[in-house]
């Protein structure tokens, strides 16, 4: 497989550290309020590049944190009167519904800051004394960037660039206007932990370095999150993280691109920022989801109603390729046919192309392609009139269903089942018209019209499905 780098802006070939095991860490919340849509992108791509080293056979440990003491859900606080524990509690439950919407599996750890402060503590300690970092009069500790030779490598811009756009906030006592905060001296009314600097709390950056070492070791293969976490917090992940370690941080940086809306930039200020809670009550989850594999994950998408709702209108294409497939599976007669070998074989091209398109840098978009042409090879070959066997709806079923799993799609809607009142009331149909009592069918179907249930007859027997 091949993934682009942003440490080296090339795709390269991807080995791990150790074979068949892959370690990988992804930037979760800062849980103070609902996820927005663009925080559901890198939710749902590497949730996919999870499902796709698996599906290839590879064991992966998937840490992804929890930021639950920040800025931020201090300000929310005391907002709402309350404090920190009450605000990240809630919002990391919030947090899990919307995952859960979104066919996000749990990571194998979800980690909270405010669990790794001794680690923190412990890593800030060996900065010091190794002279990457100094505390300041006020309790502050700082990163001394200068003595890193390294830094910029990341985000690929000068110092004096990045030096130029840093701002050194009142009361902020740095040697240096690119050093950053390693641990905040406590002030009046915020949470704070003992240390060696007096009492505070750790710094935004080096959350995740504490946590992604205890989780993952000093060295991991792919580091992840949106573009945006880029510049400043990836770098200086890695500025801390190998000056404290002295071994490389990171093998495989990945960042997601931004998502827009109606062709914008979302902010709240434009009046175009959205919650996924609020699209998913009015649109389902699944389109959510479904939006943001539609394209490569580095490239920009868009989001708009017009978008959404042809992502819904997708998926019921896909959803219906499957709920056919399975109906003339139930009802085609057992035993492989000829030419069925060549079907089979016809099918796992499909498979081939998908693999292809995923193994050059997690191409869903080509791959999300091939499912859809082997959607309309099993609609056009698949067929009452063409009568495949059990065995090869069987095979086209499981092969497409896993494909479409790797996506993490097709799960908001269970494959078209029986439904004991709504089977009674076909039979009772079937019956009227055999007896040509062609009322009593008729309002039989429109009592099932009245359920949303709508019927279609096939040579196989009767298909029904809820339209809502």
């Amino acid at each position: 497989m091949k993934i682009y780098n942003t440490l080296t802006r090339k795709k390269e070939e991807f080995v791990p550290i150790v074979p068949g095991e892959v370690r990988i860490y992804s930037c979760g919340p800062t849980v103070y309020n609902f996820i927005h849509i663009g925080n559901a992108r890198p939710l749902c791509v590497f949730d996919v590049l999870r499902r796709y080293l698996e599906y290839r056979g590879m064991k992966v440990i998937f840490v992804q944190n929890f930021t639950d003491i920040d800025d931020k859900i201090i300000r929310k606080a005391n907002e709402e009167g309350t404090d920190y524990l009450t605000v990240s509690q809630r919002y990391i439950e919030e947090y899990k519904t919307d995952a859960k919407g979104l066919n996000v599996r749990p990571a194998t750890v979800h980690p909270l800051a405010t669990e790794n402060i001794d680690g923190i503590i412990g890593m800030i300690s060996t900065l010091v004394e190794k002279g990457y970092a100094y505390p300041a009069a006020n309790g502050d500790v700082y990163f001394r960037t200068l003595k890193d030779k390294g830094y910029g490598k990341l985000s690929h811009q000068p110092l004096d660039d990045l030096r130029s756009g840093a701002r050194v906030a009142v009361g902020e006592r740095k040697e240096d206007p690119l050093d950053f905060a390693l641990w905040k001296g406590s002030k009046p009314g915020e949470p704070s932990w003992l240390s060696p600097w007096g009492k505070g709390r750790p710094g935004w950056h080096i959350e995740c370095s504490a946590m992604a070492c205890r989780y993952l070791g000093k060295t991991i293969d792919i580091h992840c999150g949106g573009q945006d976490l880029v510049f400043p917090h990836h770098e200086n992940e890695i500025a801390q993280s190998e000056c404290c370690n002295g071994v490389p941080f990171a093998h495989y940086w990945m960042h997601n691109g931004y998502i827009n809306v109606d062709n914008r930039k979302m902010s709240k200020s434009l009046g175009n920022f959205f919650t996924v809670r609020e699209v998913a009550e009015k649109y389902g989850y699944e389109p959510i989801r479904y939006l943001m594999v539609s394209a490569h994950y580095r490239t920009p998408i868009n989001y708009s109603v017009d978008v959404i709702e042809q992502c819904r209108a997708s998926l019921e294409r896909l959803y219906n390729c499957r709920d056919n497939l399975a109906f003339l599976m139930a009802h085609s007669p057992s035993g492989e046919k000829a030419g069925e070998k060549e079907d089979k074989r016809r099918m796992e091209g499909y498979e081939d192309r998908f693999i292809e398109n995923m193994e050059d840098d997690l191409n869903t978009a080509d791959a999300l392609s091939a499912l859809f042409d082997f959607a309309k090879d099993i609609n056009t070959n698949l067929t009452a009139e063409t009568a495949p066997s059990r065995e090869l709806c069987g095979f086209a079923l499981n092969l497409f269903t896993e494909l479409a799993g790797v996506l993490g799609l097709l799960y908001a809607k269970n494959t078209a089942a029986p439904d004991g009142e709504i089977e009674k009331l076909i039979a009772a149909r079937a019956e009227a018209r055999k007896a040509k009592n062609w009322a009593e069918a008729d309002r039989i179907r429109d009592e099932l019209k009245a359920r949303n249930v709508v019927l279609e007859d096939t040579p196989q027997g009767v298909k029904w499905k809820i339209v809502k």
